[in-house]
């Protein structure tokens, strides 16, 4: 009933950017927190960037100063700018969003499917 659609991956020299967008569309009565997460081979997904409907963002240590996510509400759409971007950022990119459907209904996890940053040396 919900889906998220991610967008705006690629490759990209080291120091350059990228920005990623990620739609929600389907049953969506409220959005809270959406969060863009990543995973390298081999590696745990890890928490990147999170934004409440409020406004309040938080990031990963690593990508502080370099990030910055945002949402625009009335299209249920979260971004993320990155800049400076470096090889280890290199990931496939994972949009997460807590939504509830209807008024009456539990907040549901959701993830997109995912799409992949490579930066070059």
């Amino acid at each position: 009933q919900v889906q998220l659609v991610e967008s705006g991956g690629g490759l990209v020299q080291a120091g350059g950017s990228l920005r990623l967008s990620c739609a929600a569309s389907g049953s969506i009565f409220s959005i809270n927190a959406m969060s863009w997460y990543r995973q390298a081979p081999g590696n745990e997904r890890e928490l990147v960037a999170s934004i409440i409907r409020g406004g309040s963002t938080n990031y990963a240590d690593s990508v502080k100063g370099r990030f910055t996510i945002s949402r625009d509400n009335a299209k249920n759409t979260v971004y993320l700018q990155m800049t400076s971007l470096k090889p280890e950022d290199t990931a496939v990119y994972y949009c997460n969003a807590l939504i509830e459907s209807s008024r009456w209904s539990p907040i549901y996890n959701y993830w997109g499917q995912g799409t992949q940053v490579t930066v070059s040396s």
